[in-house]
């Protein structure tokens, strides 16, 4: 992937709703296991990460295979992984869920960030992590992690599929997170889903200001009443002006 390919409509629409939102309009297609277990985001007030994954795969590191200075070969997976994920992709990271020693650190997340990458994704930790929390790219991982990642992970692959938080991510996969988690939408889906979100997110909306003026769920959430769907075509009009 030299380039992401995403639709720009896409991606703005997926900035502005939720993963529980989205996690619920994949379940309505069958995919109950597309939200990354054990993740948060180091700042939570970030705006929504949204961009195709770019992935780099870990397996546990054989000391003779992890002296300190294979970091100085050009060609290291990982140093070639932050080099070459595209402006607007999110890095995912497969770490095998064990957050015992960094996945990266603030320098490498710095070059991401330079480099225009749209956020990164880790099942294990980072280390420099309050360093990370203030730069201006979303980050994701399970805890901090001090050690060096050669201590316990040992970088072999490139943009293949990986799992991440026990998901399966498949690189051009859409990724997208805001302050809940990170949700993995399949690249053919994400335009259908990502429409249907934003008309699950306006009914929300409109569900969350009835409930909050006392009215009952029940006929509301879901809309089974003919004057509940009634009710919100009118709130959609009102808000549309």
């Amino acid at each position: 992937m030299s380039e992401t390919t995403l639709n720009a409509q896409t991606r703005e629409k997926l900035k502005r709703v939720s993963t529980a939102t989205l996690s619920t309009a994949l379940f309505k297609r069958g995919l109950r296991n597309q939200f990354i277990q054990e993740v948060s985001p180091l700042d939570p007030e970030k705006p929504n990460m949204v961009g195709e994954a770019f992935t780099l795969r870990y397996i546990p590191a054989r000391e003779d295979l992890n002296p300190i200075s294979v970091f100085q070969d050009p060609q290291h997976p990982q140093r070639a992984a932050v080099e070459q994920c595209p402006a607007g992709a999110v890095m995912v990271i497969d770490s095998r869920r064990d957050p015992r020693a960094a996945s990266a650190g603030s320098i490498l997340v710095s070059r991401m960030m330079v480099r225009g990458v749209a956020g990164v994704v880790t099942d294990g930790g980072f280390r420099d992590s309050p360093e990370i929390a203030k730069l201006d790219i979303p980050a994701y991982h399970k805890r901090p992690s001090a050690p060096t990642n050669l201590t316990l992970h040992q970088a072999v692959d490139i943009n293949v599929p990986i799992g991440c938080g026990d998901v399966p991510v498949f690189p051009g996969d859409v990724i997208v997170g805001d302050g809940e988690g990170v949700v993995v939408i399949p690249a053919h889906l994400a335009d259908d889903i990502a429409d249907e979100a934003v008309e699950m997110t306006a009914f929300e909306d409109f569900v969350t200001e009835e409930v909050l003026a006392g009215r009952s769920i029940i006929g509301l959430y879901p809309p089974t009443k003919q004057e509940s769907k009634d009710d919100f075509e009118k709130w959609k009009q009102r808000h549309e002006k």
